[in-house]
């Protein structure tokens, strides 16, 4: 039945955020930290062009500090909600799966380069910072929340036997 005019109505509480929303919120999270990482890989990769390195060590170089860049931004921003295992241990993992990711961003210049022939700065900017950088992220978000910044489970509450002895 209605409440009469004038009653105050029942509070509404609202129900804590979702999945979709969790998940909304943390990818946006992550594309902001990454956003800062991959500013700094394209000035150093496009430094490292500046100074005559090639397109393919040029990207590897420019993943070092990026990595190092997005690491913080994960850690205490976009995953500051979740275990923390030890920075040795997500250090490390978070290093090989960004190794992994640089990895299919170089060799996405590599095919530009060898299979495809496109060998000048804007082909290397487009294979490298467009085509491997989308690859690589998929791939790095995947792996972050999946191997590095472990999720928190809720304790087990403990099996108790009942019953008349």
């Amino acid at each position: 039945m209605p409440s009469p005019v004038g009653t105050p109505a029942e509070p509404t509480v609202e129900a804590p955020p979702g999945r979709a929303a969790r998940i909304r919120s943390e990818v946006t999270q992550f594309l902001v930290a990454g956003g800062l990482a991959y500013a700094v890989d394209v000035l150093v990769f496009n430094l490292g062009l500046s100074l005559g390195m090639g397109g393919v060590a040029a990207k590897i170089v420019s993943s070092i500090p990026a990595t190092i860049v997005a690491y913080v931004g994960n850690r205490y921003w976009t995953y500051r909600h979740r275990d923390r295992t030890g920075v040795g241990r997500e250090y490390t993992l978070f290093f090989v799966f960004s190794a992994i990711a640089a990895g299919i961003q170089a060799s996405s210049v590599f095919v530009s380069h060898t299979l495809m022939g496109y060998e000048s700065k804007l082909a290397d900017n487009i294979s490298a910072n467009i085509v491997g950088m989308a690859l690589g992220t998929l791939f790095r978000f995947w792996a972050f929340r999946t191997w590095v910044f472990k999720h928190k489970r809720p304790g087990v509450a403990p099996v108790v036997e009942g019953g008349m002895s």
